[in-house]
């Protein structure tokens, strides 16, 4: 006996679909400025980005911070970045690939992250927050929060700092 099966989509269930599919594409492209400080003893920042969404774990994006350094040494200066290591640095073993990287001189610079990757997840319609926060050795802290509402369209947002970070800019794109 020989069974057909027929599956007709209709336009709901192929707008659905049309949806869910862009998720998997998207990237999360953020711009962040590390200004230049006239100080006796500079150092450059560590600096942890991650995401929040009220009701689930912080996810770590990024951390920036002196990967080279002798035996891990590196690592101990971490809890600096006191909301971050507080949130989700001290649960994560590092280095972790996708997510560690070296420190970054005074500048733009330009992250990508995209979904699947690292610690991006697909992030569904709704209200994130990125958060980036900078500690120097010898220096100050900063934390810069970005509101960013999530739609099937993508989501754009900015922030800036007064010291240890400029300007944070985020696009998420489909």
């Amino acid at each position: 006996m020989q069974i057909n099966h027929k599956i007709v989509l209709t336009g709901a269930a192929m707008g659905a679909s049309a949806i869910a599919l862009p998720a998997a594409a998207q990237t999360l492209d953020v711009t962040l400025t590390l200004p230049r400080l006239s100080v006796a003893e500079y150092h450059r920042p560590y600096v942890a980005i991650w995401l929040e969404k009220e009701g689930t774990p912080a996810r770590t994006l990024s951390v920036l911070y002196d990967v080279d350094k002798r035996n891990n040494g590196g690592v101990k200066w971490l809890r600096d970045i006191r909301m971050w290591w507080r949130a989700s640095g001290r649960s994560l073993t590092l280095p972790a690939d996708g997510i560690s990287g070296a420190t970054r001189a005074p500048g733009t610079h330009k992250l990508s992250f995209p979904a699947g990757k690292g610690g991006m997840p697909a992030l569904s319609p709704g209200k994130y927050t990125l958060v980036v926060e900078a500690a120097r050795e010898s220096g100050g802290r900063e934390v810069v929060r970005v509101p960013l509402n999530v739609t099937a369209a993508g989501a754009k947002g900015s922030g800036s700092g007064q010291f240890e970070l400029g300007a944070v800019n985020a696009v998420l794109s489909r």
